[in-house]
């Protein structure tokens, strides 16, 4: 083992250790509220939620997670595959508040069947002029019942941001692969 893989190695453990505290401003952005429906049942019979990796809890909207910068920034990954369309939130450092950022879309980039997709702005009701906590796409391969994993990309003032997801399969035995 080379020692850039042990330095890279150990820093990844660090990083899972320490987790995703933030210090971002509460009053900085609307507090999301719960999602205006509940989960409803999909074509197999259960509520649609997904398992959460590296230690976050469920996002507001019932969405898998990921870091962006260190904490100072979360998304959250959500997908509705009768639409064929994915939904991804930018929260603060909290996992819970909205956070607008200038940008008009952000790249999502799915790793099994292998696609991107531009995710457009769809501003949340009061987020300023020219900003957004809210992406929206479509794509056919959103379709597919299943375990999505990637990342999701964009830019926040000039500094790119870069975060992995990974959804985990629901705790009542259905495997959405079969």
């Amino acid at each position: 083992m080379n020692r850039f893989s042990v330095v890279v190695g150990l820093f990844c453990v660090a990083a899972f250790a320490v987790g995703c505290g933030g210090d971002a401003d509460p009053k900085q952005a609307p507090q999301l509220d719960a999602p205006k429906a509940a989960a409803k049942p999909d074509d197999h019979g259960h509520s649609h939620s997904h398992g959460h990796s590296h230690g976050h809890g469920a996002g507001p909207h019932d969405g898998t997670l990921a870091d962006w910068g260190g904490g100072k920034f979360h998304v959250e990954f959500t997908v509705d595959h009768d639409k064929q369309e994915a939904t991804v939130f930018v929260l603060g450092g909290d996992e819970k508040t909205a956070t607008p950022i200038k940008a008009s879309t952000i790249l999502l980039s799915i790793n099994d069947p292998k696609f991107q997709v531009e995710l457009a702005a769809a501003p949340l009701e009061g987020e300023p002029e020219g900003s957004s906590s809210r992406f929206v796409g479509k794509h056919e391969s959103l379709g597919k019942v299943q375990e999505f994993a990637g990342t999701i990309s964009g830019e926040v003032e000039g500094t790119p941001y870069v975060g992995d997801f990974k959804e985990e399969a629901h705790g009542d035995g259905h495997d959405h692969k079969k």
